[in-house]
């Protein structure tokens, strides 16, 4: 199971460490924020233990209107749990009682300037994507005209100097070679890079070139969602296809389907400009629109 350390959220978030700094190493492993309100009056029955508790304004304000021996059994009652760490938002203070009992349970008290519905948005979305499950193919990730494109093919087929040219004609790098694919949800496919290979490019017979000191910053990005699984292949001399077909072809990844297109390569084919309309056919397809279906319907008339 992916997981991402208490620390991580106190650096990516500038967060202040109240209490249990020697537990800063414990492990997150889910990736939704939780706001403990019925806990607080004795029902548990739902409460999700692993995630990262937020305390805000409602629940820091409740606390502190009740007799201190209310406030400690209440507490007392969450603490027992060990979530992994709480949150307390807004910079709100009067929270020595809070931290007496995340001393003596070994769980990171911290706090924060942003409001709460703000922070929990900035932290879900975060551990959405540190924690999402995630495979590395081999490929050649491109945003054209902000689309998402996976280019797969074997060794040698060209990937790479069809990324490069469609860079050139102002489109942006993600990953080359090593592709990262993480899910975000049923639907959703993420692109990105493992971190080592961010902004190059290799080409064969030129070597590595840094695309964003080459082509500037808006020729590269860190991460983009997968729209399309794009196959570069070698040239079928008597393959027989027909354009007309209106059943789309998928390629699955972790359960995630993706709209799927063979490209045959064949010298003095603009294979860049085939992508780009791919890429605008699809965003065309999204809005309903099926140059297909509507040339057989005027066959039809």
């Amino acid at each position: 199971m992916k997981s991402v350390e208490v620390n991580d959220l106190v650096v990516r978030f500038s967060l202040e460490v109240l209490a249990g700094k020697k537990y800063l190493n414990r492990p997150i492993t889910k990736s939704k924020a939780y706001r403990p309100g019925l806990e607080f009056v004795g029902h548990f029955d739902f409460f999700p233990t692993e995630h990262v508790q937020v305390l805000g304004l409602k629940e820091i304000t409740y606390l502190h209107k009740l007799t201190e021996e209310e406030r400690n059994f209440h507490i007392g009652n969450i603490v027992k749990y060990h979530p992994p760490c709480f949150v307390v938002t807004r910079n709100l203070e009067g929270l020595k009682y809070l931290k007496k009992y995340c001393e003596q349970e070994g769980i990171p008290l911290l706090r924060t300037k942003a409001a709460t519905n703000e922070f929990i948005g900035l932290l879900d979305a975060y551990l959405v994507k540190a924690l999402a499950p995630e495979i590395a193919v081999h490929g050649v990730c491109v945003n054209v005209s902000n689309i998402g494109i996976l280019l797969r093919g074997k060794s040698g087929i060209g990937k790479s100097e069809t990324a490069h040219t469609l860079i050139r004609r102002g489109h942006r790098l993600v990953a080359d070679d090593i592709v990262v694919l993480k899910k975000l949800s049923p639907q959703t496919l993420l692109g990105t890079h493992d971190g080592k290979t961010r902004e190059f490019l290799a080409l064969r017979s030129i070597g590595l070139i840094n695309v964003p000191r080459l082509y500037g910053r808006k020729a590269f990005q860190d991460e983009t969602r997968i729209a399309l699984d794009i196959e570069l292949t070698e040239w079928k001399k008597n393959a027989l296809y027909n354009e007309l077909e209106l059943e789309e072809k998928y390629t699955e990844y972790m359960g995630v389907r993706i709209p799927h297109i063979e490209i045959q390569l064949q010298p003095g084919r603009d294979v860049a400009g085939l992508i780009e309309a791919a890429a605008n056919n699809w965003y065309l397809r999204q809005q309903g629109y099926s140059a297909a279906e509507e040339f057989i319907k005027r066959l039809e008339m």
